[in-house]
C-alpha cells in the first residue's frame, strides 16, 4: 500500500526506487531507536498543491535532530523543494509525506557522526477513519518528560504509542488515551485531544505531550471564529463529564469520539464545536476557508 513498481523516494540526494534503497544494519535508529521522523499531508488545491504548513513541521523535524544530537545540514527551503520535486515525480497531490533521518554505523550510545535522509510520500486517507471512535484508557502512560524529549519525534518513542494501540484495539476498542505521570488526560497514541465542556474547549498543555502542529492550527482556528479554548490539565474523571471529545492529528485530522471507557459523550457529534471545527480545518488545508466560512459555523 506504500509503494508500487513507479514510486519515487528521496534518499541521499537521489530520487530512487524504494526497493533501491539501503540502510546501515548498525545504524543506532535501527538498534535504538535514535531516529526523528515527520508526519505532513500535502492536499489538492484549487491553486495547486498545497503542503500543508511544511515550514512548521520540517522546524520541528530540526528540533529532533538538535535535541538527539543527530549531524543534519539541509535547511527547510531545501526540504521543502525536494519534497515538492517527490510529490511531482510521483504525480501526487493529496499524499502523505514521511521524511526521516537515520544514524549511520554506531554501536556505542554516544553521538553518531552521520545521518541518511529519507523522505517518502504515497496515498493515505484519514488514519483513524471518520466514523466516532470507541476509546479506552490505557494501562500505560505517557513517558515522563524528564525521561526524554517528549515533543520530538523521535522513533523510539513511538513503541508506548505501539504498546497502547495494540492494548486498546485487543480489548475491543479503536485507540487508547494515554494519562501523564501525574494522571491527567495526555494524548492517544498518535494524536492530541481536546475535549468540549458547556460551550467551552479544553486541551492539555505543552510539557507532557507532544504539540501537534494540528493542534496548534485547532487552537489558531478557535481564536479566529470566537470558540473559547483553554491549555490546562485536566483528569481522566473530567473527561469522563464532558459534553464531546475529539482528536487532532496530520494524519487524522480531526476525529469525533463516542465514548471513553464506559462513558458515552452525550452531545451529538454533528452539533459539537468539535465537529464545526473538523470542517473548518479541512477548509483551512484547502486554502477555502475565507470563501466557505459561513458553511462551517
Amino acid at each position: 500500500m506504500y509503494y508500487n513498481d513507479n514510486s519515487i523516494i528521496y534518499h541521499n540526494g537521489e530520487y530512487i526506487h524504494p526497493k533501491c534503497a539501503t540502510g546501515d544494519i548498525y545504524s543506532q535508529t535501527l538498534h535504538y531507536g535514535n531516529g526523528v521522523f515527520e508526519g505532513i499531508r500535502s492536499y489538492k488545491t484549487k491553486t495547486g498543491t498545497k503542503i500543508f504548513k511544511a515550514e512548521a513541521h520540517y522546524k520541528r523535524l530540526q528540533y529532533g535532530t538538535e535535541v538527539m544530537n543527530i549531524p543534519f545540514e539541509y535547511s527547510i527551503e531545501e526540504l521543502i523543494d525536494i519534497t515538492h520535486k517527490l510529490l511531482e515525480l510521483n504525480n501526487f497531490q493529496d499524499a502523505y509525506i514521511r521524511p526521516i533521518i537515520t544514524t549511520g554505523a554506531n554501536m556505542g550510545l554516544g553521538s553518531p557522526t552521520e545521518s541518511s535522509l529519507i523522505i517518502q510520500c504515497w496515498e493515505w486517507g484519514k488514519l483513524m477513519g471518520d466514523k466516532l471512535l470507541k476509546v479506552r484508557t490505557s494501562s500505560f502512560q505517557r513517558p515522563n518528560p524528564k525521561s526524554c524529549f517528549v515533543d520530538a519525534k523521535v522513533t523510539g518513542h513511538y513503541i508506548n504509542s505501539i504498546l497502547a494501540r495494540n492494548e486498546a484495539n485487543a480489548s475491543g476498542y479503536d485507540e487508547a488515551i494515554l494519562l501523564d505521570m501525574n494522571n491527567n488526560v495526555a494524548e492517544c497514541s498518535g494524536a492530541n485531544v481536546f475535549i468540549e465542556k458547556d460551550g467551552k474547549l479544553y486541551t492539555p498543555p505543552k510539557g507532557h505531550i507532544m504539540p501537534g502542529i494540528t493542534r496548534s492550527t485547532i487552537i489558531e482556528l478557535c481564536k479566529e471564529v470566537g470558540i473559547c479554548v483553554e491549555e490546562k490539565h485536566f483528569s481522566l474523571n473530567e473527561m469522563k463529564q464532558a459534553d464531546n471529545a475529539f482528536f487532532t492529528g496530520t494524519a487524522a485530522e480531526v476525529v469525533g469520539l463516542k465514548s471513553i471507557d464506559d462513558y458515552n459523550f452525550p452531545k451529538p457529534w454533528e452539533s459539537t464545536l468539535g465537529y464545526k471545527l473538523m470542517h473548518l480545518y479541512k477548509q483551512e488545508v484547502l486554502s477555502e476557508r475565507l470563501t466557505n466560512f459561513s458553511k462551517a459555523v
